[in-house]
């Protein structure tokens, strides 16, 4: 995972997106999702091209199953898309890095 990616926990997700002054995509994964590790070194590139325009995080939803209820994450990978602390955006399973760029507005 490259070091521009943050890794969020319920303790920390409220803060980091609340506090941030760039979108924030939040990327709803687990480690037994194929389509979710096919999409992490994409979104490790996206962080470190685009790190200035976007904050790229990560959570993983078998760790904080209360933030995926919260958000009604049925199915991953979902990404949803933060500005000032409202979900802006929603997208759902994997998709290429120029779909993502372009979904992400950059």
């Amino acid at each position: 995972m490259s070091d521009k990616v943050t890794s969020l926990t319920e303790a920390t997700f409220d803060e980091v997106v609340n506090s941030a002054t760039t979108p924030v995509v939040v990327d709803f994964w687990a480690d037994w999702c194929g389509p979710c590790k096919m999409i992490a070194p994409i979104l490790d590139e996206i962080a470190d091209e685009q790190g200035d325009a976007v904050k790229i995080t990560k959570l993983n939803v078998d760790e904080n199953p209360s933030l995926a209820q919260r958000y009604g994450v049925m199915s991953i990978p979902t990404m949803l898309v933060f500005k000032d602390g409202e979900v802006e955006k929603r997208i759902v399973g994997a998709k290429g890095k120029a779909q993502l760029v372009e979904e992400f507005g950059l």
